[in-house]
């Protein structure tokens, strides 16, 4: 018995996990492209020439999107033979790099509508940058989340995905208008996404940690929906109730941790007024951290 054989690697699996690591080297490689092409630009000329940092971000984002996706086809478990194991991992592969790309699409387009998102990476608008990435990830956790939730490859399975996948995308956009609106209370009736477009970074990343919770939130809800392939609408009501409810829950949790952590301080004040970057990101950090601990009870 040889050293890999003895915990459990056969050649077999061996050659699996090598056909999932070269699809998985060529998806990545590939968004890394799609991020310039997208916007029509060289991707090597804006990261190293123009040493544009926003669209460094934007593309790390992308791409750490994506490998978090993958871990989502990856089972660890030997499929009947490589070409299904080689089918399944680029389909659920593309099918996640189409989605993300997709829900970046709607959160320029709808979440945030005030402003042209490329068009303020492209000028090296790092604040934009940074919730762009934000919202790449937590469209990635919740495709994750969804992968790991549904079984086998069917048309209903990819239904199921996406149903969810919408779900997620509208509890991005309901996200965004609460804080708009909290922002615009605290700040007499500013806009929240033109603070952004000003190079707001402490009030990126404050946004960037409440929706990768979220995110992450949904992952939590996803344990308590049974999965049911054809059961379409049961599945679309039960991804809505479970999400709307976690939610709330994780909104409450936040702002309780927030006020006992960082007690004596004056959030709005430093975050919003003196754009204090620092504790921008300890609020991102609670709040996150908030969202793990909130995953790992509902396990």
């Amino acid at each position: 018995m040889t050293f890999f054989q003895e915990y459990g690697l056969t050649q077999h699996l061996a050659i699996i996990l090598a056909i999932d690591l070269t699809i998985a080297i060529v998806l990545l490689t590939l968004m890394r492209y799609l991020q310039g092409w997208s916007v029509k630009v060289n991707s090597s000329a804006e990261l190293a020439e123009r040493d544009n940092f926003a669209f460094g971000i934007s593309t790390a984002g992308a791409i750490a999107a994506l490998g978090i996706v993958l871990t989502g086809a990856i089972t660890g478990e030997a499929a009947p033979s490589y070409l299904t194991e080689a089918i399944g991992m680029s389909a659920y592969g593309l099918f996640g790099l189409v989605l993300i790309k997709l829900g970046r699409f709607l959160h320029d387009k709808i979440a945030l509508n005030e402003f042209a998102k490329n068009a303020e990476i492209l000028k090296g608008n790092v604040s934009v940058a940074v919730v762009d990435a934000a919202a790449a990830i937590a469209t990635a956790i919740i495709i994750r989340a969804v992968l790991m939730w549904a079984e086998d490859i069917t048309i209903d399975t990819f239904i199921a995905i996406f149903s969810a996948f919408l779900i997620s995308q509208l509890m991005l956009v309901i996200l965004t208008r609460l804080r708009e609106k909290r922002y615009a209370q605290r700040n007499q009736g500013a806009s929240m996404q033109q603070a952004l477009t000003q190079g707001q970074t402490a009030l990126a990343l404050r946004h960037s940690g409440y929706m990768i919770a979220m995110a992450l939130s949904f992952n939590a809800a996803s344990h308590f929906i049974a999965y049911n392939p054809t059961a379409h609408v049961s599945n679309i009501i039960g991804w809505c109730v479970f999400s709307l409810i976690m939610l709330v829950v994780l909104s409450l949790l936040i702002t309780v941790v927030k006020k006992l952590v960082l007690a004596g301080i004056n959030l709005a004040e430093e975050v919003e007024k003196q754009q204090n970057i620092g504790i921008a990101a300890v609020e991102m950090a609670i709040s996150i951290a908030v969202a793990l601990i909130l995953t790992a009870l509902m396990a």
